[in-house]
């Protein structure tokens, strides 16, 4: 029987068809080997060994990261070709290079496959970016929340106890972690010093800066200096650190508390004033008599000597309290002396519980725009 021309046509169309669905298939099952991956270099070696392999190709690399398999493509445009992997922005992310054979044009079937591989490529390339950011993220938080316990718990966990005293801290920091800080050493007389310390900016770097002080507070205050010289000598200790060291200065209140004498020794190295309230005196602000620490050199302090007679307390914070903020305005550190003298209870837990409540209820319950610590010392009424 004689083959006519439309059975040749018709032929032709079918064979077409099968080519196409065989193309298809063939990029279908490269494109699932391709996503299955995960890391870049995976993802990228993938598509390089599908291109040698599958297509025999004498070799392909990719720009970015440098990676190849196979006979490395020349830098020659007319032996090599190229095709640009770009992400959803269009931003080039790295470039498919495929080494032709020799004197061997790609077919339209090779074409065609290469540039979906290379759409497919992209998408998978981008993917694994986003994976490692994610694993990366991951990793990251992990390591704060280890920094967020370690620091947690480098603050006091137990109060002192004190006949006739009680004693109260508060710390939150903005971030996972915070450049505020506060501690209590006993003294082998029985007294016990105690700082409230904020080292300028937030976070991590912050933080670590935190920690530094801490040992060196904890060392000059079991040394038996006086307080005023226990400041001087940090402010020239963390001065001596460096440039980077000074740029995170530190504000620091010191208080040295004699329970027997019922006494009470304040230095204010730059801080936030204190407040002193006793009964039938006038709140009393104890400012600043020198310069944060590590600001400048040989700097001299200056000991305020106080009296703390019975139903006396006595607030250090840090300026995260007073700088709440609700729409423009600021909390001020004229409202905290207010609802410092306006709580009478005889606990500081419940006096740093009362001053936390209003500071939430004037921000409107607002995320907190740096780290905020505070620490009371009360005598209990006679």
């Amino acid at each position: 029987m004689a083959t006519t021309p439309t059975s040749l046509s018709r032929d032709t169309e079918l064979i077409d068809l099968q080519q196409q669905v065989a193309r298809l298939q063939a990029l279908l099952e490269a494109t699932r080997q391709v996503h299955s991956a995960t890391s870049l270099e995976q993802v990228l070696m993938c598509v390089l060994e599908i291109v040698v392999r599958e297509l025999e190709m004498p070799g392909a690399s990719f720009t970015e990261p440098a990676l190849s398999y196979g006979v490395t493509p020349p830098a020659s445009l007319d032996s090599c070709i190229r095709f640009p992997l770009r992400d959803k922005e269009e931003s080039l992310m790295t470039e498919l290079v495929v080494a032709l054979p020799h004197d061997q044009p790609l077919s339209i079937f090779e074409q065609d496959f290469l540039e979906g591989l290379a759409l497919q490529a992209a998408v998978a390339v981008e993917n694994a970016r986003y994976h490692q950011r994610n694993l990366e993220w991951v990793r990251l938080q992990r390591d704060l929340e280890a920094a967020r316990a370690i620091q947690r718990s480098l603050l006091p966990q137990e109060m002192p106890t004190i006949d006739g005293y009680s004693i109260g801290v508060r710390s939150s920091a903005c971030y996972e972690v915070g450049g505020d800080y506060t501690d209590i050493v006993r003294l082998p007389n029985g007294s016990h010093i105690m700082v409230v310390a904020d080292v300028a900016g937030k976070g991590l770097a912050s933080a670590i800066v935190s920690t530094a002080f801490r040992s060196a507070f904890r060392a000059m205050a079991l040394s038996g200096l006086p307080l005023d010289e226990v400041a001087a000598r940090m402010n020239d200790q963390h001065y001596a650190e460096g440039a980077e060291s000074r740029r995170r200065y530190v504000t620091a209140i010191f208080a040295k508390l004699d329970a027997e004498a019922h006494t009470i020794e304040v230095v204010n190295a730059g801080h936030n004033p204190g407040f002193l309230t006793s009964p039938g005196e006038e709140i009393l602000e104890i400012k600043a008599s020198g310069t944060p620490l590590g600001l400048v050199p040989s700097m001299q302090y200056t000991i305020e000597h106080m009296a703390f007679p019975a139903g006396s307390r006595l607030l250090l914070y840090t300026d995260g309290l007073t700088e709440v903020f609700k729409d423009l305005e600021e909390f001020g550190s004229d409202r905290l002396r207010a609802a410092f003298i306006e709580c009478n209870s005889p606990e500081c837990n419940a006096i740093l519980d009362w001053l936390w409540s209003t500071l939430h209820e004037f921000s409107g319950g607002a995320a907190q725009d740096d780290d905020m610590t505070a620490l009371a010392i009360l005598r209990m009424p006679a």
